[in-house]
């Protein structure tokens, strides 16, 4: 597993797949799996039993939910430039900062 550009919050643009070209918040990393859960992108639909938990009733229905997407099927977004690019790192008084490529902007 090499180094992990990419962190929670960032804006990443999926650059392969079916949802290729579509922007989004990283809501959660699993780096077990060197994977991301992008928000309201690769959504997938699940059918739900209704079951009780804790007293209460969920409903049943068809459920919509995130699924993992491969690291190396997205882009990091420059909030500067507003393109996808790829990150470099530079040492600045002892600090490990993020940068643009294209811009040389810190992220």
């Amino acid at each position: 597993m090499g180094q992990i550009r990419i962190i929670r919050g960032d804006t990443v643009e999926v650059i392969n797949g079916r949802d290729k070209g579509l922007r989004g918040e990283v809501l959660r990393m699993l780096p077990k799996d060197e994977s991301i859960i992008v928000q309201s992108i690769a959504m997938r639909k699940k059918h739900q039993k209704q079951i009780q938990t804790g007293g209460r009733t969920m409903s049943p229905g068809i459920i919509q939910f995130e699924s993992p997407i491969h690291i190396s099927n997205v882009m990091l977004v420059c909030p500067k430039c507003d393109t996808a690019t790829r990150v470099a790192f530079v040492r600045k008084e002892g600090e490990r900062k993020r940068v643009c490529k294209k811009c040389q902007a810190e992220i």
